[in-house]
């Protein structure tokens, strides 16, 4: 399935050379049984990472030193592209993150240790399917369940927690298909989150906030006591939330968006940026969104995007214009979104060479007098041309 990549082909027999079996691993081959092209396919193999460097230096394959080594990731790269090709392992001993891992040889020892079914599956290279734990049956039946015991699982990582949330968005069919059992291990577990970075919790909640069901995986984090360890407001507003989740459906809005619906204030965009470290433009859309949110809307009458367009043209900002946009999506006003997207802003037409040719020296009065003719533009709907301006300062 256009797996058969340049370098690909010719991995399979360094590793049959030796003995060694190698498939493809994890999210790929759920990838590939649902249809989707995978991002990035890995592998697995019951090599070890000194075997595969023996191999692939004999074979003059170059190899990226990538760090991933102590967990048996060697990554070699062959016509412009990336392989990462990881040893089966176990978890010797886990901290709620990271794994002091041994190799083994066991492809089921290994498939044991993933986070959910789906993700656990291998795929041969002629084409047969290893499943362990029901997973092809789980991905046909658009069901995410951990592998093995919930809340075993969900120990040994609690990033885990926000991960089970994530592949909720992206394969049920349904809000609320969950078992019991599972939401109970995630609400025992929840304040395992407290120890996870603020970074790789944003990486996880940008892409549930980007995929369906948000608001009912959000509404869910509330019920289960895990918002309050991952940056949201302890009061969030659920309600809002609903109604802009609704709006923002079909409008490609950014993760950050989404998110301040939640927000009463800019302090809960303040507090949410101290615990994951948000960049600074997805701060400042969360405090204008805030700001503007109720004031900022259409006019009535026959001009509905007049108040947007003078609040652009007054600004001296660089990225008002896509903030507008993004509060446009916000508030669901999808035909004045496009309206917005297609306008092309004006350039004010009067500059100050202008003025001097007609005979106004003062640098002053030269200020005054674009300013007032900027409001005379401003009124006209920025239509109207330098020599109607010109002419309102003769009179």
């Amino acid at each position: 399935q256009g797996l058969l990549l340049f370098g690909f082909l010719f991995f399979p027999e360094l590793f049959e050379k030796k003995n060694f079996e190698l498939r493809i691993a994890g999210g790929a081959v759920r990838d590939l049984l649902s249809g989707v092209t995978p991002q990035d396919v890995d592998f697995a193999t019951t090599a070890t990472p000194a075997e595969m460097k023996e191999m692939f230096t004999a074979a003059g394959v170059r190899l990226i030193n990538n760090k991933g080594e102590k967990h048996g990731t060697i990554t070699a790269r062959l016509h412009e592209q990336n392989f990462e090709i990881t040893t089966l392992r176990i978890d010797v001993v886990t901290d709620g993150r990271h794994a002091e891992v041994e190799f083994t040889t066991d492809w089921h020892k290994d498939a044991e240790r993933r986070d959910l079914t789906v993700n656990s599956m291998f795929l041969g290279l002629d084409g047969t399917l290893y499943d362990f734990f029901n997973g092809y049956e789980d991905l046909k039946n658009k069901k995410i369940r951990f592998v093995g015991k919930a809340d075993e699982r969900i120990q040994e990582d609690y990033l885990r927690i926000l991960r089970y949330f994530r592949f909720y968005g992206r394969i049920a069919e349904e809000p609320g298909d969950h078992e019991p059992n599972t939401l109970q291990a995630i609400k025992e577990n929840a304040k395992g989150l407290a120890g996870i970075s603020g970074e790789i919790i944003w990486v996880e909640l940008k892409k549930i906030l980007l995929g369906n069901h948000v608001n009912h995986l959000v509404q869910l984090m509330y019920e289960l006591d895990i918002a309050q360890y991952i940056g949201l407001p302890l009061d969030g507003n659920l309600e809002e939330f609903a109604r802009v989740t609704k709006n923002i459906q079909n409008l490609s809005p950014k993760p950050m968006t989404v998110l301040t619906s939640l927000f009463k204030g800019k302090d809960d965009v303040t507090n949410l940026d101290l615990r994951l470290k948000i960049s600074k433009e997805e701060k400042n859309l969360g405090l204008f969104l805030v700001k503007h949110r109720q004031e900022l809307t259409k006019a009535s009458g026959p001009e509905p995007l007049r108040p947007y367009q003078d609040f652009l043209m007054d600004s001296r900002e660089a990225n008002t214009n896509s903030r507008i946009l993004e509060l446009l999506k916000y508030q669901g006003e999808e035909e004045l979104l496009r309206e917005m997207q297609e306008w092309a802003v004006p350039s004010f037409p009067v500059s100050g060479h202008d003025l001097r040719r007609m005979g106004v020296s003062s640098g002053k009065e030269i200020g005054t007098a674009l300013q007032q003719l900027r409001e005379e533009w401003k009124r006209s709907g920025y239509h109207m041309d330098k020599e109607e301006l010109l002419s309102c300062l003769k009179k």
